[in-house]
């Protein structure tokens, strides 16, 4: 029985090789779009769950308000790891882990930058699931001055795995060994480090300030532990510790230091929800967020609905074509139930040939897709233990789906009615294939104003003034390896011709080194009058390398000895301490410790810098106060020439002369800047893609329906064209009964485009409005693409010959 419905099946979709090429190609580009949107949200859901105990592991945050400034950190105090772990028994471990930022490693007798370094505690393998593949877990993180790296490392600079004894030169001078080689670390994971440097190495690891947060701190729960336990007690532990510092530095408790309006909380976040749902001050390495799934995971929905509903579209606009076989089957004495089995077997066949071939498709344009998302997925036998299930629960339940409504539709059909013709000249359902259609739209239009939005906004980051100027600017990285030496360099280069002036200091706005320091307004030390801002170390050329504008005072001079006492704040800085006229007021440093006079610094304020972003525009710009310190970070050079790769080798020659050893690296201040919203640039991109495949669906469908629905009409267009009916009137008339469901689905569509979309904009402090027209142009591309889709079949059928149609007649 079944092979004969599977025989028929095949018959049936031969003969009608228009349509099934139609749904097959609709499903097939559908399912193709899904499988990908579905890599991207399988890889995305899948950081750090590589670690087998990942469910038992929480990383350990501090909250900071000082005043009115809020801080969120990723990091924790020196000493929490090991207290943690001596005062919950329930805690079975815990590591801290700490950025030890770019060093130079030696090869061959040459300098190569690493800047995948950590220093690290001997528990870090017992938390986390890097394999050893030589070496002893327990022990080759306990020793000063030893490192733990990955395979590829390994390869790189020894061209073996057994490398386990070996000594390895950092910064010329500086000489660790390896204790141990690791498998690489898995893409999938929110830290990614080549070299893991033992702790001990690093002075500082030994501090126990409990005022300060510098280390990146995991705690491991025993089986069946409760997390909130931990979480409830917290506020007591941090009391227990952190009290008395505070009343010995601040002079006050912790009681005293929330009731003034400030707080200093510890909390936790679980391992896998660090990638989509952290984003704190000192994170590891750069995090994704949950938005970007739930978008595109709704655009695969979209997507495989649009698809859904054509095949539904298509296989009620047929049925007159299939009356008189339903007729004859039931007079022949099939049941209603064999008619529904029948037509569920097409379309799950349907199904399965465009899962095929949308498989294939999928394979083949992943490594397009891995480019365009900045993502490196891998199809291999982990993945189609999942993949392979899921496929056949997507077949069968699109299959079900999409066949469902025309399989009980055309098994209703009574024979009598249908034998007599009464079914030949008229779409029975046309109501639901209305609403169908004007689903379809509003879904495409609704992807079309999207797309406009994101594309604006875009285009509002790359062109917005952000309070610098980033263009032509030379960003030499490594200056400090010049040591003593980089303000030589400096002063060299600024005399070559083409280069408009230079500054030294690691503190760029496209750079992720940042640093806070604690200003108070008056010398009470009063915490409600603290600032709690940027403060970066500048020189005097800072301000004028980088295009910043003065709103009032001036800038840094060397010629001014007093300038070493002296701040530029920006205006969020002066607004928020209330400051009219700024200029030659004092603030108050604190240099850690104990907070009073005797244990700061006095600065007076001698400008102020109108603002500018030096973080993400998602992120209101906060406070800064720029202070003249010598700082060898990185040397910024404003370039004009016409002859760049020629300065370019005379800046290199000037390096090479200073550091014959040493590479120098450099980047370009406005590709930086690029790379900073190169997430939101492959979101807008990835969007448009999806977007324009939803669009190719939905009129693969809009084409089908509007052929058998000029093929529904022949006679009458014959009887209209008899009658003198112009070509014009009647492509007009077959067009507008499609256009109009387009009209009604922009009314739908709109509204909801705009207010979804406002909101997505709300996440970014400078952000465009949605204007009218972006409204009204995504209402025009879809009348437009529907017009241009139902005309070539409105006029084909307007321009045949009405004999051919009346002939039987």
């Amino acid at each position: 029985m079944i092979r004969n419905y599977i025989k028929t099946a095949f018959r049936s979709l031969l003969k009608n090789k228009g349509f099934t090429v139609l749904n097959v190609l609709g499903l097939s580009l559908g399912l193709a779009s899904c499988l990908l949107i579905i890599f991207y949200v399988v890889d995305e859901l899948s950081y750090d769950r590589y670690n087998t105990k990942a469910d038992r592991i929480y990383r350990v945050n501090e909250d900071l308000r000082l005043g009115d400034n809020n801080v969120l950190y990723a990091v924790a105090m020196p000493p929490l790891a090991q207290a943690l772990k001596s005062d919950f028994p329930y805690v079975e471990d815990a590591v801290r882990l700490k950025n030890a930022g770019s060093r130079h490693v030696k090869k061959d007798g040459v300098n190569i930058l690493e800047n995948r370094m950590v220093y690290a505690a001997p528990s870090l393998f017992n938390v986390f699931t890097l394999p050893m593949i030589s070496g002893s877990p327990q022990s080759a993180l306990a020793a000063p001055n030893s490192v733990v790296i990955t395979e590829t490392t390994a390869k790189k600079y020894f061209s073996n795995i057994d490398v386990v004894g070996k000594m390895l030169t950092f910064d010329d001078n500086n000489f660790f060994k390896i204790t141990g080689v690791i498998k690489d670390i898995p893409q999938q994971s929110h830290f990614n480090f080549d070299f893991f440097i033992s702790m001990s190495t690093f002075p500082d690891s030994r501090s126990t300030e409990w005022l300060r947060s510098d280390y990146n701190t995991y705690v491991l729960f025993k089986e069946a532990a409760d997390h909130k336990k931990l979480a409830a007690a917290l506020p007591a532990f941090l009391n227990k510790y952190s009290g008395p510092q505070m009343q010995s530095q601040l002079k006050m408790s912790m009681d005293a230091f929330e009731k003034s309006g400030s707080f200093f909380r510890l909390n936790l976040t679980r391992l896998t929800d660090i990638h989509l749902w952290s984003n704190r001050t000192g994170e590891l390495g750069p995090n994704s967020t949950a938005q970007y799934v739930y978008i595109f995971s709704a655009i695969a929905l979209f997507i495989l609905l649009i698809a859904c509903v054509n095949f539904m579209n298509l296989s009620t606009a047929r049925s007159s074509n299939r009356a008189r076989e339903v007729g004859v089957r039931k007079v022949l004495g099939s049941s209603r139930k064999h008619l529904v089995f029948q037509f569920l077997i097409e379309s799950i066949l349907v199904t399965f040939a465009a899962a095929f071939i949308a498989f294939v498709v999928a394979l083949s344009l992943i490594p397009a897709f891995n480019q365009l998302a900045g993502k490196n997925i891998v199809v291999n036998a982990h993945t189609l233990n999942w993949l392979v299930p899921a496929m056949l629960i997507i077949v069968f339940s699109v299959g079900a789906l999409a066949g469902s409504y025309p399989a009980f539709f055309l098994s209703a059909f009574q024979p009598i009615n249908v034998l007599k013709g009464k079914l030949s000249a008229g779409f029975k359902g046309g109501g639901l294939r209305n609403v169908l259609v004007v689903l379809q739209f509003s879904i495409s239009i609704f992807l079309i104003v999207g797309t406009l939005v994101i594309y604006n906004q875009l285009n509002y980051i790359q062109s917005r003034d952000l309070g610098y100027d980033r263009n032509q600017v030379l960003i030499v990285q490594n200056s400090f390896e010049l040591n003593n030496q980089a303000g030589t360099f400096k002063q060299e280069v600024k005399q070559l011709p083409g280069v408009v002036n230079a500054t030294m200091t690691g503190f760029l706005p496209t750079s992720n080194q940042k640093n806070t320091s604690i200003f108070f307004k008056d010398a009470a030390f009063d915490q409600k009058k603290a600032l709690f801002p940027q403060t970066w170390e500048v020189d005097e050329d800072y301000v004028n390398t980088l295009g910043m504008k003065m709103a009032s005072g001036r800038s840094f001079s060397s010629q001014m000895l007093t300038d070493s006492s002296g701040i530029i704040i920006n205006e969020a800085a002066a607004k928020f301490l209330g400051l009219n006229d700024p200029i030659n007021k004092p603030l108050y440093r604190s240099n850690g410790g104990k907070q009073d006079i005797s244990n700061s610094k006095t600065y007076h304020i001698i400008g102020v810098v109108k603002d500018f972003n030096f973080s993400s525009l998602r992120d209101v710009i906060s406070p800064m106060v720029l202070v003249l310190t010598h700082n060898t970070g990185a040397v910024s050079i404003r370039v004009n020439t016409k002859n760049l790769p020629a300065l370019m080798s005379q800046i290199k020659d000037k390096w090479k002369q200073l550091s014959p050893n040493v590479q120098m690296n450099y980047s370009f201040m406005d590709q930086d800047f690029d790379a900073a919203y190169r997430t939101e640039q492959r979101t807008g991109t990835i969007f448009i893609v999806f977007t324009s495949l939803a669009i190719i669906i939905a009129c693969l469908g809009l084409f089908g329906l509007a052929a058998y629905a000029a093929e529904q009409r022949t006679k009458e267009i014959g009887i209209r064209k008899v009658l003198g009916a112009s070509v014009s009137a009647i492509a007009g008339m077959l067009s507008f009964d499609f256009i109009k469901l387009v009209l009604i689905a922009i009314l739908i569509s709109l509204p909801a485009g705009w207010y979804l979309m406002n909101k997505w904009l709300q996440d970014f402090a400078y952000r465009v409005n949605i204007q009218w027209w972006v409204l009204a142009l995504a209402g025009a591309a879809a009348i437009l693409i529907a017009f241009i889709t139902i005309s070539f079949q409105s006029i084909k059928a307007a321009l045949s010959n009405p004999v051919e149609s009346l002939r039987s007649e």
